[in-house]
């Protein structure tokens, strides 16, 4: 399994639709079980530091976009990335995937 966080602004579109929903759609058509996008609340980086303030949330804020997928997904998730031409910075990690408790127990 695999960790893969791509970084990008929110505003950032690619054929029309936003790109972080572009990117979670194309997770899901390679076969990931699940991906999240996330707002960031503060933070620094190439282009300086933000806060998520009133007038920030205005303009470009920081989204990560994370899957948790297979090795074979997440190499389908990048061969469509760049089809596409797209340039994305991205974090990718091996991780180990586990739930706590008894899976059949429902919650309480």
């Amino acid at each position: 399994m695999q960790l893969i966080r791509f970084y990008l602004t929110q505003t950032r579109r690619h054929h029309g639709v936003l790109l972080y929903e572009w990117l979670l759609k194309q997770a899901h058509a390679q076969g990931a079980s699940g991906a999240t996008a996330f707002h960031a609340l503060a933070g620094f980086g190439r282009h300086g530091w933000h806060e998520a303030t009133f007038f920030e949330l205005a303009g470009d804020v920081p989204v990560a976009v994370e899957v948790i997928a297979s090795d074979e997904v997440v190499a389908r998730l990048i061969a469509a990335i760049t089809a596409e031409q797209l340039s994305l910075p991205y974090l990718q990690v091996p991780v180990a995937l586990h739930t706590t408790g008894d899976a059949d127990q429902s919650s309480q």
